[in-house]
């Protein structure tokens, strides 16, 4: 037992009763090891919960990782199952790890579940840290920051360890990628970068996506400050940065949360709901307030301490349902009988309601894979309560479209009609994400039909499907040049593909594709309004090509998007048009500096009085072969430079002019399909 006057102030009878009724939402602030000064003398405090232990020491690297002598012990706060003491010897930088008896009598070393830096893998240790008084420099981003609606959002998606390696095949640290990463976004436009999961994690084939510290940021890269150093210089640059996190299972490796205390702790302890047999990881137990509190205190620490703008949120499904990915026998129904998992739908809803509450323009992402209703519909109409959800039937509907040959098209022709129908369903992000260029199912580029010119022409023509469908954007590393070879999950990027003119056209393709979406309004200010798509002909199967108009709030901002599916030219094609007058083209897949043949542009086209598609007026178009044609309404004092394509005469793979990012427009909030908690 201790009585100690600064145990009070750094573990309050408040914070415990929170953090047991599940709603300590900063509970990293007491748990976890913490440098304090306590009756004048410079220490570290450890508190950890592990209620069934019966003892609980500080092993570490000064005492051979033994800490069963009494110097060592942790002092047990009676009713609360936390542990805790104030080691007066201990500094920064030292590696320890939690010695539990379990109720069985074994010994158990055990990371911190809150600490806040590990050892490199493949070692196993927590690491004393502090990670206060990193100065800030992004006040001025972090002010601007609006609800994401009607704003552009073009999410890079990478991981950090191979999107570019040293020549010895080492990771660049976090402060060393901001000299290369941020100048590469911003010449591509980007709005947002994901890094896929940066919490630490034994296995680096995992991706990161089973954790063992969740507090920690991967020491892969460098020191937690590092981090907030590459976080800070992206803020400042304009740059959000999106952080995928994995509230869904954990790994079962012996050092980390798997039987914490010598019992099933923050995992359910019946074995059909906590196993996930298809990824060998475990379920968070949702029923638990100390779980719940663990996992909302992570996502708020992510955006207090590391300014992060948002969370995507990993394999939310297989939180959703119980029978997820198992067999017969391997499941257990929920108290009525279903298959959805009570417990993980109100942890999911408490979570989007907590983090909107202190960060209310925070990005909530939710991969889900399934027709689960109300994904980002509001908690109070029985919603998840996210503000995006990934489009997965739009992602799977569309693969399965480009990667058809040419001739088998036509009978697939309603995998680009059908997602239109459920676009408004949820507030969509489209992503072409790095699962779908993993594990066999081959690159983008190598996705495509066709001759080697076909297929650099079939992605030129998916990407900018994707840039004009409804929904915000996330592309993985590598889609934007033409990575060749599928994602090679330990080695870099293939960037020396960008020495071949294919690729490096490719690569200008992206960049143009990138500033067109940043500077029309038409293609994200109604993403999430019916009124923002209006199909001009959805049913030339037989000749593959689909036509449509993208809108803004004004009506100067609407596009013409024409697609053609067919490695064939079509002349005089013909589309009903409202609006009489001049249109131009204002972008090209098949220009001759993004690699296509450039036969075909279409200069300024006057309609005619010829009714077709239901409308009073047409245009009469030259559709190039597997392009892409975009027009706008030509108006008095337009500039018409911004339809001409980029010169690369002189530009090459490495000499390019930045591009200069414009400035952002504040837009009203849509009242239509925004989320509210």
């Amino acid at each position: 037992m201790i009585e100690n006057k600064w145990l009070e102030q750094s573990i309050t009878s408040e914070d415990i009763y929170y953090f047991h009724e599940g709603t300590s939402h900063f509970s990293h602030h007491f748990l976890g090891a913490h440098p304090v000064v306590e009756d004048g003398v410079k220490g570290y405090r450890f508190t950890v919960w592990a209620p069934n232990a019966i003892k609980v020491g500080l092993a570490h690297d000064r005492n051979g990782y033994h800490g069963l002598d009494e110097s060592d012990l942790l002092y047990k706060i009676p009713d609360s199952g936390l542990w805790t003491r104030f080691f007066p010897e201990i500094k920064e930088g030292i590696f320890y790890k939690y010695h539990i008896i379990s109720p069985q009598g074994e010994s158990l070393l055990r990371a911190d579940p809150y600490a806040f830096h590990a050892e490199v893998r493949p070692a196993t240790a927590s690491i004393t840290a502090d990670i206060e008084g990193y100065v800030w420099h992004d006040a001025a981003w972090r002010r601007k920051q609006k609800e994401p609606y009607n704003k552009p959002l073009h999410i890079y998606e990478m991981h950090f360890g191979t999107w570019k390696q040293k020549d010895d095949m080492s990771f660049y640290t976090y402060r060393e990628m901001a000299e290369l990463l941020i100048p590469y976004l911003h010449e591509m436009s980007y709005t947002h970068v994901e890094f896929m999961p940066l919490s630490e994690h034994p296995y680096d084939l995992s991706w990161g996506y089973q954790n063992t510290g969740y507090f920690a940021p991967t020491s892969r890269y460098g020191t937690p400050k590092d981090l907030m150093f590459l976080i800070d210089q992206l803020h400042q640059a304009g740059i959000g940065v999106i952080l995928d996190w994995v509230p869904a299972h954990f790994a079962r490796d012996a050092h980390g949360l798997r039987m914490f205390d010598g019992t099933p702790l923050y995992e359910y302890a019946d074995p059909l709901k906590s196993d996930k047999p298809g990824w060998g990881t475990l379920s968070f137990d949702y029923s638990k307030p100390e779980v719940r509190s663990f996992l909302i205190s992570n996502a708020i620490y992510w955006m207090e301490k590391y300014h992060i703008d948002g969370l995507r949120i990993d394999a939310v499904t297989s939180m959703l349902r119980l029978d997820f990915e198992k067999n017969e026998g391997q499941y257990a129904l929920n108290e009525f009988g279903g298959v959805q998992n009570l417990e993980a739908i109100d942890f999911i809803k408490q979570l989007n309601t907590t983090i909107y509450r202190y960060y209310p323009n925070a990005l909530m992402m939710a991969e889900e894979s399934s027709a689960w209703p109300g994904v980002t519909s509001p908690v109070f109409a029985d919603g998840l309560g996210f503000n995006y959800k990934w489009n997965m039937g739009w992602m799977n509907d569309t693969l399965e479209y480009f990667k058809t040959d040419f001739h088998d098209r036509p009978n697939k022709h309603n995998l680009l009609t059908f997602p239109v129908v459920y676009a408004q369903a949820d507030n969509h992000l489209l992503p072409l994400s790095h699962d779908e260029v993993v594990h066999g199912k081959k690159s983008l580029l190598d996705k495509m039909p066709g001759s080697y010119e076909q297929k650099f022409a079939g992605l030129r023509t998916l990407l900018g499907y994707f840039m004009t469908f409804p929904g915000k954007k996330l592309l993985f590393m590598g889609g934007e040049f033409g990575q060749f070879i599928e994602w090679k999950d330990e080695e870099p990027l293939d960037w020396f593909l960008l020495d071949y003119e294919s690729h490096r056209k490719l690569h200008a393709y992206s960049k143009a594709l990138n500033e067109l979406y940043i500077r029309e309004k038409g293609l994200w200010e109604l993403d999430h309004s019916g009124e923002g798509y209006e199909w001009i002909s959805a049913d030339d199967h037989s000749q593959s090509v689909i036509s449509y108009l993208r809108k803004g709030k004004k009506p100067g901002d609407t596009l013409i998007v024409v697609i053609n599916l067919q490695p064939v030219a079509r002349q005089n094609y013909r589309i009903g048009i409202a609006r009489p007058g001049s249109y131009t083209e204002i972008f090209n897949s098949d220009y001759k500096e993004f690699g296509g043949e450039g036969q075909h542009v279409n200069n300024e086209i006057r309609t005619e009085k010829t009714s077709w598609h239901g409308q009073q007026n047409s245009l009469v178009l030259t559709l190039p072969p597997l392009s892409v044609v975009i027009l706008k309404k030509t108006t008095r004092g337009r500039v018409k430079a911004d339809a001409k394509p980029v010169d690369l005469k002189s530009e090459t793979a490495q000499d390019k002019k930045k591009a200069v990012k414009p400035k952002k427009r504040q837009t009203k909030k849509a009242l239509q399909d925004v989320p509210i908690v």
